[in-house]
């Protein structure tokens, strides 16, 4: 079926995400049992605490990794090199600087960020320990964002996808065996830095492949190239911002009125939610640099070719991917209790049931949410993400103003019920759009 339905490379690319995919759910299947048999549910807790504050400091990549993908398409498309090298190393320049700021304000609100999380004594100080190196991956994982990027914008999502899956299951590997070696937290840490040694190696030599840049080649660095990716970075950042409310956010509310025992469990809820959905959305990543390339030199054909893909991108997702929910919805209790066996608690099923509603609603708007992107319509792209998170936090909010007290299931219904309003708002704009089709799909080329 997706033969007919879309151009070679871009069937490859899609396939890719969705196999990849379900490699990263089995490395996720092995790799939670084993993090939680050597370290338990609360010194996992700190280890997720950790990924909280990177997961905060990443927003200091300012929206830069999608820009990059979107722009380079645009400039091979039009096959101009000289382009591509230009976003390349003005990108780096510019995240090596703000992951440097990152760092700084890491190390001097430590503190302050540990104490949020009221953390026992003895965590707390392993927390402030590991703060710095999470600075220093920060950085680093912000450089290697920047060659998946490229990579995927050179139009090899699939090189891309390969390499960040084979990258996990390293990190679950050397996790694994210096866990169980007695190096505890210690050992999660250093797995998760040598998946990104592994993503930028194998990135840079196959971005090589297929053009020949210098990454030390400052001349390239152009203020006009650091304008557009800031204005369609910055506009995606914005997004990113917002949606700290969301996972994060969550987080640090559980744990300070549910306990840091059961961040576990809304982790694996909210990750194996995500990844069910990313069994179809990974694929679909691909029509961003598709849909960025096709808009690089708009015509009545292109215009037809991006509906095109929408709509049959749509209906792919109805076939294939409901079928896969509703079999996880029925067998949800099965699956946890054979998965975690004595490390099974009651409220993992339920969680992650309402986790799949959620993530479902939300798959419905990818197709939107990439041509949308890729059409350069990023506001509205923005607003899914304020429409999401803010309903999310109010929900949270409310719960704790009216009974002082959170637990993982009310958490994950909001997050569910903010992700439904936010596919419903995207969808509806690109209906709209798509009634006007003429004249709602500017080139997004900045002179």
């Amino acid at each position: 079926m997706l033969k007919n339905l879309f151009s070679s490379q871009l069937r490859i690319n899609m396939l890719s995400g969705t196999a990849t995919t379900i490699v990263n759910i089995i490395v996720m299947a092995v790799g939670y049992p084993i993090y939680l048999h050597f370290l338990g549910y609360e010194q996992y807790g700190v280890w997720l605490v950790l990924t909280t504050v990177l997961s905060f400091a990443s927003l200091g990549n300012l929206g830069i990794g999608p820009a990059v993908m979107k722009l380079v398409a645009e400039e091979y498309g039009r096959k101009n090199i000289q382009g591509v090298q230009s976003y390349i190393t003005t990108a780096l320049v510019m995240l090596l600087l703000s992951g440097t700021i990152i760092l700084l304000v890491l190390l001097i609100l430590r503190h302050p960020i540990v104490a949020s999380f009221k953390l026992n004594t003895e965590n707390a100080h392993m927390v402030l320990w590991l703060l710095p190196y999470i600075g220093v991956l920060c950085i680093y994982s912000f450089l290697i964002q920047v060659f998946e990027a490229t990579l995927s914008g050179l139009g090899h999502m699939d090189w891309a996808n390969y390499i960040r899956t084979f990258s996990h299951v390293i990190q679950v590997f050397i996790s694994g065996f210096l866990l169980a070696s007695g190096q505890g937290i210690i050992g999660m840490l250093i797995g998760s830095i040598f998946s990104c040694i592994i993503i930028h190696i194998l990135a840079v030599f196959c971005i090589r492949k297929i053009i020949r840049f210098n990454l030390l080649n400052t001349a390239t660095i152009n203020a006009t190239s650091l304008k557009i990716m800031i204005k369609f970075g910055g506009t995606v950042f914005s997004g990113t911002l917002i949606s700290m409310l969301l996972n994060p956010f969550n987080k640090l509310m559980l744990s300070r009125y549910a306990g840091i025992a059961t961040l576990p469990i809304y982790e694996i809820a909210f990750t194996g939610g995500m990844y069910v959905r990313s069994l179809i959305e990974a694929g679909m990543r691909a029509l961003l640099p598709e849909i960025s390339r096709i808009s690089s030199n708009l015509t009545l054909q292109a215009k037809e070719q991006m509906q095109n893909i929408y709509e049959r991108s749509l209906n792919l997702i109805l076939k294939y991917g409901t079928p896969i929910y509703v079999l996880l919805l029925l067998f949800a209790p099965f699956i946890f209790r054979i998965w975690f066996g004595k490390r099974y608690v009651e409220t993992m099923p339920t969680a992650f049931q309402l986790m799949l509603v959620g993530t479902y609603l939300s798959l419905l708007c990818v197709p939107a949410y990439y041509t949308l992107l890729g059409a350069n319509k990023v506001n509205s792209c923005l607003v899914s993400h304020i429409i999401q998170s803010v309903i999310n936090f109010i929900l949270v909010i409310t719960i704790v103003i009216f009974s002082d007290k959170l637990d993982v299931n009310q958490v994950v219904l909001a997050t569910a019920l903010g992700m439904g309003l936010s596919a419903l708002f995207l969808i509806k704009k690109m209906r709209i759009i798509l009634k006007h089709n003429s004249d709602n799909f500017p080139t997004t080329h900045i002179n």
